[in-house]
């Protein structure tokens, strides 16, 4: 299957199931006070955020999930538990509804990923 190509995150967003789009928003209004100095992009046709050219977080949307990752999530300390994955670097949350978002502990994941 060809990666899909998007112009912005916007346009990334606008091609989602309504479903992950709402996940999608609450996603960036997270990352967005947790984090302001993270630019949003897309690479690899995945909605991501950026510290500089370096990527630090995205957003993954499945067919019945969508997943919040992280970049160098197997170096991240994570006392919940929450990141899945078993490659040498990445590792995600999935999430099925924008209310899967616990802010306090994806808080903790994120400052650790942007630092």
């Amino acid at each position: 299957m060809k990666m899909k190509r998007y112009g912005s995150f916007d346009e990334f967003l606008a091609d989602k199931p309504v479903k992950h789009q709402a996940i999608i928003r609450a996603l960036r209004r997270f990352v967005k006070c947790t984090t302001p100095k993270l630019e949003e992009s897309v690479k690899w046709g995945n909605g991501c955020w950026l510290k500089g050219k370096v990527p630090v977080a995205y957003a993954y949307s499945g067919p019945d999930h969508l997943q919040f990752g992280f970049f160098r999530g197997a170096s991240l300390k994570d006392p919940k538990a929450l990141l899945q994955g078993k490659g040498a670097y990445v590792r995600h949350i999935k999430l099925r509804k924008p209310s899967d978002l616990d802010e306090k502990a994806f808080r903790a994941l994120l400052k650790q990923a942007a630092c």
